[in-house]
């Protein structure tokens, strides 16, 4: 018969070997599911943004470079969605809102980046933009026209876009914040307005303090 007190020991070494495991596995307690690893990795990370060219709501194509020196507010939609795209495009508009007019256009720009280019042309991304509020200007609504350059993108910035057989997409959302330098500083969830407006205006206040 083993004794009691091995027996406890024995439950306490799995316990704390099952409790080891656990928190490597999650990134230290704070990555319970992969959504929350991933940007926990982008955090660390901080990717830079990559060389694509983007073709705006006003049928305008120029480098993500003409953003050189401003941090970019960003979102990745397709018009076409009826979920979940119309809320992140709402929510963007009340944090636009939110963010001291000084600071727009200025010291920051807003953009929605459509990975659905072949539907997404210029003409619907207008018209998308209009139901927002979006001036098409401080904030723009833009596709990537080439493929390989998208796909660049969204693995950099750790975007799942899954097609299905009838043209949708699933598809993770976030609001996400590229600095000045071009590097992805911020991933905030999109669904907490207030809190990434806070957020965003106090990057840009202590921007302007350290130039």
């Amino acid at each position: 018969m083993i004794p009691k007190n091995r027996t406890a020991l024995s439950s306490l070494l799995v316990l704390m070997f099952g409790t080891f495991l656990f928190y490597i596995g999650t990134d230290g307690f704070q990555a319970f599911t992969a959504e929350t690893a991933r940007v926990n990795q982008l955090m660390d990370e901080k990717p830079q943004f990559p060389d694509v060219t983007l073709e705006d709501n006003n049928g305008r194509s120029y480098s993500f470079s003409e953003f050189k020196g401003k941090y970019v507010f960003i979102t990745f939609l397709y018009t076409s969605c009826g979920t979940v795209c119309p809320e992140l495009e709402v929510n963007m508009s009340e944090v636009y809102k939110q963010i001291p007019k000084e600071y727009i256009g200025d010291d920051i720009q807003f953009l929605s980046i459509s990975f659905d280019p072949e539907r997404d042309d210029p003409k619907t991304l207008d018209t998308y933009r209009k139901a927002f509020g979006s001036d098409g200007k401080t904030w723009r609504m833009a596709r990537i026209p080439d493929q390989e350059e998208l796909n660049s993108l969204l693995d950099r910035f750790g975007v799942i876009v899954i097609p299905d057989e009838y043209g949708n997409f699933a598809h993770n959302s976030a609001f996400y914040l590229v600095n000045s330098k071009g590097q992805l500083i911020e991933v905030m969830d999109y669904t907490f307005i207030d809190k990434a407006a806070d957020r965003v205006t106090e990057i840009l206040r202590s921007g302007r303090e350290e130039g």
